[in-house]
């Protein structure tokens, strides 16, 4: 029974080690443009069932609870908080920030769709709109040479004012992509998501349509991480874990004892 204890105790600790990497990687993250902050899930683990509730403890009588000891927990995933981060004014005309649902699209190297909230684009020396690692938004949009005055309505339209032109010329349309489950996105790094089977398809329309957000020129999202929510939550997980290591050195004080009196 000790030695099932010790069990029980160690999977604790494998399990708030890793939701302390999970807090980690939040607060390293908490100035990273549109990051979302995970969450740790935990379930218990199978349960070694002694007696069933409700089976006959006498001829006339049976169990009201029953006895049931379990085996431990572990962590099945981390879900990812999607709420709005904090907005912050930048005046860069390329800066974009969504105000509700949504991810941009972007090209990723191998041809296939990323998905990011993070909107600070720049241009590429062919114009084209793109991250900060060079990944071309989609759908492509060009911004001539010597164009002035790049205006991006919260409805996405891209517009400038061109050389020679009296009126500002529509340049494209940014579009948005939500998704059924954003969680279910897979995080790739970089600010990058990609689709999955549990996100559902992407669903790419207008911002401003169909529960997409809209667009806010010159200003960012900032991550939803509340460092003071994190701190206590890192504290939580320390007195977790050193509660989980006391009950493996009290297991083993318990068999010490037992070894010294046979």
């Amino acid at each position: 029974m000790t030695n099932a204890a010790m069990h029980v105790a160690r999977t604790g600790l494998d399990s708030q080690s890793a939701r302390m990497r999970v807090i980690a990687n939040n607060l390293a993250n908490v100035n990273t443009t549109g990051f979302k902050k995970d969450r740790a899930e935990f379930e218990t683990l199978a349960y070694q069932t002694m007696t069933v509730p409700g089976a006959p403890s006498s001829a006339e009588n049976r169990y009201a609870v029953g006895l049931a000891l379990g085996s431990g927990v572990q962590m099945t995933g981390t879900a990812r908080v999607n709420t709005q981060g904090a907005m912050s004014q930048t005046d860069n005309p390329l800066d974009l920030a969504i105000e509700g649902d949504g991810l941009f699209q972007v090209l990723r190297p191998d041809g296939s769709t990323g998905y990011t909230r993070a909107g600070n684009f720049s241009l590429s020396a062919e114009g084209q709109i793109v991250t900060s690692d060079g990944l071309r938004l989609q759908p492509e949009i060009s911004v001539p040479e010597g164009a002035t005055s790049v205006t991006i309505g919260a409805d996405g339209t891209v517009s400038a004012q061109l050389q020679g032109q009296s009126t500002p010329t529509e340049l494209g349309r940014i579009e948005l992509a939500r998704f059924v489950n954003p969680s279910g996105l897979q995080a790739l790094g970089g600010n990058l998501f990609a689709e999955t089977a549990a996100s559902g398809t992407p669903q790419v329309g207008t911002p401003g349509l169909d529960g997409r957000g809209s667009l806010r020129q010159g200003s960012l999202e900032g991550s939803n991480v509340n460092v003071v929510q994190e701190l206590v939550d890192m504290i939580e997980t320390q007195r977790a874990y050193e509660v989980n290591s006391k009950m493996i050195s009290a297991t083993d004080e318990m068999l010490r004892n037992a070894n010294q009196q046979l």
